[in-house]
C-alpha cells in the first residue's frame, strides 16, 4: 500500500513535543544550571543541548545547522558553550534530563508492553533513517542506544525529529529562501506571529530587508501580506519537507507507521497537557498547510 502523503507530517506531530520538551522542562533547566550555564535565558543550553553530538561545535558549524538563527546570535552562546562543559559532559546531562522529565510525566506508563511496542517502532523508523547529507541527523544517529527504553525512545524521535529538520533546511534552499527569509514567509502566512521569532535574533532592519526582498520577489504585498505566489512559494517548502522526511516511514510501512502513532497519542498528549511548551510554538505544528504532493 502507497505511504499515505500526510503521514510524514503527521507523525512530526505526534513526536516534536516528545522531543522539544527538552528545552522547556525545569529538570532540563536544573542539569544545565549544575554543568554551569547561565539560566536567565534558555539559549545557552538550547545550543548546548542541540549542537552537543555535533562535538565541540564552531560558531560557522552552529550557524549552519540552527538555520533560521540570526550568525550574531548563535556567537553569543557558542562556542561558549564549550567552555561552560564539554560536548560529552552535556550529552550525559541530555540524557539524566530527559530521564528525569519523562520519569515524572509518565510515571507507571514506561513498563507495559505496548511501551515496549512503541519503543521498537520508533527505533525501527529512526534506523531506516538515511542521513546522508543531514548532519543533525547523522551526529545523533551516531551517538550510542541507551539501555533505558524511555531514553532510547527519545534518541529515536530525536533522530527522527532532526531528519525532518535537515530536510527542511534543504526544502527552503531549494526555495530560495535565505535564514530571515525562512521566518519572514512563515509568519506571513500565518504559522506563527512575527513577535515569537524574536529569540532568534534578527534586528528589526535585518527582518525588513528580508521583508523587502520578498516584496521584490512577489511573495509579499507593499503592507507585508503574503500574496498567492508567497503561500504558494511556502506550501512548495512544506511539500519538499514532507517527502524528504517520508524515508522512515516508507520503510516502517503504513500499518506499523499508524501503530506507532496510535501508540504515542497519550505520551504527546501527556508532554502537552503538562503546560512546559509554549501555548504557540515557532513550528507552524497547527497551522501549517496539510501537504499536497
Amino acid at each position: 500500500m502507497p505511504l499515505d502523503r500526510a503521514l510524514p507530517r503527521r507523525a512530526w506531530h505526534h513526536l516534536e513535543p516528545m522531543h522539544a520538551v527538552l528545552y522547556f522542562a525545569p529538570e532540563a533547566a536544573a542539569e544545565a544550571g549544575t554543568l554551569g550555564y547561565d539560566l536567565d535565558e534558555r539559549w545557552p543550553r538550547y545550543f548546548a543541548w542541540r549542537t552537543a553530538p555535533l562535538g565541540a561545535a564552531s560558531t560557522e558549524l552552529a550557524t549552519a545547522v540552527c538555520y533560521s538563527f540570526s550568525p550574531a546570535a548563535v556567537a553569543r552562546y557558542v562556542p561558549q558553550a564549550w567552555v561552560v562543559a564539554d560536548p560529552a559532559k552535556v550529552l550525559a546531562a541530555r540524557l539524566r534530563s530527559v530521564d528525569a522529565i519523562y520519569r515524572g510525566l509518565f510515571d507507571g506508563q514506561l513498563a507495559t508492553a505496548e511501551f515496549t511496542e512503541l519503543v521498537g517502532l520508533a527505533r525501527l523508523a529512526a534506523e531506516a533513517a538515511v542521513t546522508a547529507g543531514r548532519p543533525l541527523a547523522a551526529a545523533n544517529a551516531a551517538l550510542p542506544w541507551p539501555d533505558e527504553p524511555h531514553l532510547a525512545l527519545w534518541q529515536a524521535l530525536t533522530v527522527l525529529r532532526e531528519h525532518r529538520g535537515d530536510g527542511h533546511l534543504t526544502a527552503l534552499l531549494a526555495g530560495g529562501l535565505d535564514p530571515c527569509e525562512s521566518l519572514v514567509s512563515f509568519a506571513a502566512v500565518g504559522a506563527a506571529p512575527a513577535e515569537n521569532f524574536g529569540g532568534r535574533g534578527w534586528t528589526d532592519e535585518e527582518w525588513s530587508a528580508a521583508r523587502d526582498r520578498l516584496a521584490a520577489r512577489g511573495w509579499l504585498d507593499t503592507e507585508g501580506q503574503v500574496t498567492e505566489a508567497g503561500r504558494a512559494g511556502r506550501n512548495e517548502v512544506e511539500r519538499l519537507t514532507d517527502q524528504l522526511a517520508a524515508g522512515p516511514w516508507e520503510a516502517l510501512g503504513t500499518e506499523r507507521s499508524e501503530r506507532f502513532m496510535e501508540l504515542m497519542v497519550p505520551f504527546f498528549l501527556g508532554v502537552i497537557q503538562a503546560g512546559l511548551l509554549p501555548m504557540q510554538s515557532t513550528l507552524g505544528i497547527t497551522t501549517v498547510p496539510a501537504p499536497t504532493w
